[in-house]
């Protein structure tokens, strides 16, 4: 069973925001304002708690307990968001003048004295229902300390005792890992003598130790294999190590100085398995004399930064589809009957290969299903009602049991905030596409996200989450082929199995689609339409809407949403994709007043109602993709909008400057009618992080030149600046960073914008993050490519400059060390050749060049008969080179194409060439 914290997280500071003077509260509703918030902070505390107890030693009593504090604090904050929207709207209709649209909205509650009173009323209330939970709890509590915990044997300790000649697959890794622990590599020696194995839960980290370990350690004079955990107990665990290598049990001594005293100088091989946190491994480490170069020492963890900084990272491959067919067969069949493997195979194909496909590689997968597959016979319904339950529920099998042991201990291990962002992932439908910014904005509308003292934006913070998520393998990162960055993530089956029942379990989620996922409370909270039940729809009679704060729609499911006025307390509308019908009205979004998010990306709809504006509390707004021809003029009353992604071709209104709070701002389009106010409103928003535009004005001048300029100099936090030029006349970017550097940056793609030289910001020092850099530059100094080249997170270059209109030749050469992350490299419009020294460009896999070819009497001796290097470049998988005379003749021409194939064909790699 999952505690997960409900809205505490979120409701705590909304608390302490109620005791403002603002809200002109009386004295006694903000001493039960104070009593509230003291009691919240002490269950929450308590839940936590809780929360790290193993779940089947958890008593009855603490989850019935924290079910009902989960309940309450979604009710509180309820009733909190309600008074702070009609106080907010109250507010704003005397500012702005809306007073008769409010007053219909919020009919007689509009008067502050009313609503004063109702809250003083709901805080008595709620008071009193948080005194109820505590006694009741007190009432019937039991002491547990005297009862005996049943304890299991942890199925990942079977692997110590697994028959290596029965495993698939692993001779490959085997020798990749004796490989990495044998070879001389140009690191400090203490990290040649250690390898990390590294991946997700059941991948085979432990199984694939135990086979180097059984390989090795007669070429050792000692050895020993132990087992870290989540919550280590280090003095056993180094008597156990000294037990192993020394053959002899200690009591009453130092025992790391013990065994630091008998490995001194000793050739000893240890394996320390499914480590947690680096600081464990620190404490190991010191135990382990690193005084003679004849040790190894292997690691396991299922977290990639701890596994970076211990050294020599092995990241486990998930098995081929042939290894994983051969284990599948193996554990149905056994070893031994591969021919009625084969046959049953051959008739089965299609269901194992989707099985197969679900099961992704994963050895532990595998194996369970293959488990419940050898019970049932060999009948194709009963194996595609296999393949349905994966990702729906296993049943009760004793292997999936341990299957869902081992994977928890991955889930449990992390702290609260991020399991809550995990079980948001039981939104999404199996293998589906999550993309990472879009997950971030839905964490934060939900309030799992929250600032605290951190500087940091709650975007930002929500990044190293989603990060962290990654780093402990609870998701699988897709990255995106130009930047090199994650863009977005899928979930395993497995992990989407054990998400989706923990967050039935808890209340969390209420999924709907083929397969019923309906949670037993009355109460639903979070609403995820994926798909409608053969035979019938959503059944609106019975489900009460009224409770929901979040509805995520998927086009399968778009005809059976409820209407949208029965929402009353909606943070999350989420249709992305979803086609909207003609009919289907967008005019009652405006009174959705506790909205945080909302996406309507690609929903065929034309416009937005001009009731948007009443939307205050929203963070998040995405209409991109659309037929919408431009904003409503109330779009400016969303001062609290933090996103804001829209169309190039949707005109945005005048004021749109006073969105202060925008972090990102996407797809602007800048056009003649619009450009002077736009240009100059850019310059107020100071928070922006993410700024894309397409300036598409047939009037650019000088003036709007250095307007753009000078509004783009205000954005001292940009990290991602995309500008695209289609106007006539040139956009010149010389001016921007003259005055304080854009430190933060991260991407800059202005491949349609002209820079003179190379700006002076464009240094290693100021810019450790830029990852990616399409840009043009007229004119280019060998020490300017140098600059580039120690650009440290550099992935994607796209570098194009004017020398052949500027008439300036010379060869350029790339050195070693230069460019160690770069993954693209484009460098075209050079007005001579470009070479590659040994060492340069370790990682590059596509490069394309484009370049002059002077007449061979000047080239010969600068270009060292047309070797471009290109075999000093070992990652290279796909090469376009393009040559333009620069009044060399055919014939040399035809030298220097035939000089590059020539240098591909004896490229280890054998790259994609493109050659003309």
């Amino acid at each position: 069973m999952e505690i997960v914290l409900g809205a505490l997280p979120s409701l705590l500071p909304k608390l302490g925001e109620l005791l403002k003077d603002e809200y002109n509260l009386q004295t006694e509703v903000k001493g039960g304002i104070r009593f509230l918030k003291a009691e919240l902070e002490t269950m929450k505390a308590a839940l936590e708690d809780i929360s790290e107890t193993p779940p089947d030693q958890l008593p009855r009593l603490d989850k019935i307990w924290a079910r009902n504090v989960r309940e309450l604090s979604y009710d509180i904050e309820d009733n909190i968001d309600s008074f702070m929207v009609q106080f907010k709207g109250s507010e704003s209709a005397k500012k702005h003048g809306f007073k008769k649209f409010i007053d219909k909205t919020l009919g007689s509650l509009i008067l502050q004295p009313k609503i004063r009173r109702k809250i003083s009323t709901d805080i008595r209330d709620i008071k009193n229902q948080v005194i109820e939970v505590h006694e009741r709890r007190r009432r019937y509590e039991v002491n547990h300390s005297s009862v005996d915990k049943h304890v299991e044997v942890d199925p990942r300790a079977m692997v110590r005792y697994e028959d290596v000649a029965k495993l698939v697959g692993i001779d490959e890794a085997k020798e990749e890992v004796i490989k990495i622990l044998t070879e001389v590599k140009e690191v400090p020696k203490k990290q040649q003598k250690i390898v990390s194995i590294v991946g997700f839960g059941g991948l085979g980290k432990t199984t694939l130790a135990n086979v180097v370990y059984e390989k090795l350690r007669a070429q050792f004079d000692c050895s020993a294999f132990v087992s870290v955990s989540q919550t280590p107990d280090i003095d056993k665990l180094f008597k156990d190590m000294l037990y192993q290598v020394a053959n002899y049990n200690t009591t009453g001594i130092n025992v790391v100085d013990e065994l630091r005293k008998f490995l001194h100088q000793k050739r000893y091989l240890i394996i320390i398995d499914d480590i947690w946190e680096i600081s464990h491994w620190n404490m190991i480490r010191y135990a382990l004399p690193d005084d003679n170069d004849e040790y190894r020492i292997i690691t396991t963890t299922r977290i990639f930064s701890v596994a970076e900084q211990i050294g020599n990272a092995y990241k486990m491959k998930p098995l081929s589809i042939e290894n994983s067919r051969i284990l599948m067969c193996e554990r149905i069949f056994g070893k031994e009957d591969k021919a009625r493997c084969l046959d049953v195979g051959e008739q089965l194909a299609e269901v194992s290969n989707r099985i197969l496909k679900k099961c992704a590689g994963v050895p532990l997968a595998i194996i369970t299903i293959s488990s419940l597959l050898a019970s049932k016979r060999r009948d194709k319904l009963e194996w595609y009602d296999v393949c349905n339950s994966i990702g729906a529920g296993l049943g009760e099998n004793n292997v999936v049991k341990d299957m869902r042991k081992v994977l928890s201990l991955s889930y449990y291990a992390m702290p609260s905030h991020l399991r809550t962002c995990l079980l948001y992932l039981s939104m999404y439908p199996e293998d589906y596409e999550i993309y990472k910014d879009r997950l971030i904005w839905l964490w934060i509308a939900e309030g799992f996200i929250q600032s605290g003292k951190q500087e940091r934006s709650l975007f930002e913070i929500g990044e190293s989450y989603f990060n962290e998520l990654v780093n402990r393998s609870m998701i699988q990162p897709k990255y995106d082929s130009f930047s090199g960055t994650v863009e977005s993530c899928s979930v395993h089956d497995m992990v989407l199995e054990l998400i989706y029942s923990l967050s039935s379990e808890e209340n969390f989620l209420t999924i709907w689609n083929h397969v019923d996922r309906s949670s037993a409370s009355e109460k639903v909270r979070r609403l995820s339409l994926q798909n409608s039940k053969a035979g019938h729809g959503i059944p609106k009679a019975t489900m009460s809407t009224e409770h929901v704060r979040s509805v995520v729609v998927f086009p399968p499911a778009i005809g059976h949403v409820p209407a949208l006025p029965k929402f009353r307390v909606l943070r999350v509308l989420d249709l992305e994709f979803c086609r909207l019908r003609q009919d289907y009205s967008v005019k009652y979004l405006g009174n959705l007043l506790h909205l945080r998010y909302l996406g309507l990306r690609c929903t065929s709809i034309g416009q937005l109602p001009d009731e948007i504006g009443n939307l205050r509390f929203l963070r998040s707004l995405d209409v991109s993709d659309n037929e919408i021809r431009s904003l409503p003029s109330a779009a400016t009353l969303l001062t609290n909008l933090q996103r804001l992604r829209i169309d190039e071709e949707t005109r945005v209104p005048r004021g749109i400057g006073s969105l202060t709070a925008l972090e990102e701002l996407s797809d602007l389009g800048i056009h003649d009618d619009s450009s002077p106010y736009i240009i100059q409103a850019l310059g107020h928003l100071k928070d922006l992080r993410v700024l894309r535009m397409a300036i598409r004005c047939t009037e650019w001048n000088k003036d709007l030149n250095e307007s753009l300029v000078e509004s783009l100099n205000k954005l001292h936090k940009i990290q991602i600046l995309d500008i695209y030029f289609a106007g006539s006349g040139e956009c010149n970017l010389d001016g921007w960073g003259v005055v304080i550097a854009p430190r933060h940056l991260r991407e800059l793609v202005a491949g349609s914008c002209w820079l003179s030289t190379l700006p002076a910001w464009v240094n290693p020092s100021l810019l450790p993050d830029l990852s990616l850099l399409p840009i043009q530059v007229r004119g280019l100094l060998q020490q300017d490519l140098e600059i580039l080249g120690r650009l440290p997170a550099l992935r994607h270059l796209d570098l194009r400059v004017g020398h052949e209109d500027l008439g300036i030749h010379g060869r350029f050469s790339v050195g070693a060390g230069s460019f160690p992350c770069l993954v693209l490299c484009w460098l075209l419009g050079f007005g001579g050749l470009v070479v590659f020294q040994h060492g340069a460009m370790p990682r590059v896999v596509n490069l394309q060049l484009q370049f002059q070819l002077l007449p061979v009497q000047e080239t010969r001796e600068i270009n060292c008969a047309f070797d471009l290097g290109l075999g000093n470049l070992p990652s290279l998988q796909d090469v376009r080179v393009r040559f333009r005379s620069g009044g060399s003749s055919e014939e040399e021409l035809q030298e220097a194409k035939a000089a590059v194939r020539h240098a591909i064909e004896v490229h280890p790699n054998h790259p994609e060439l493109s050659i003309n």
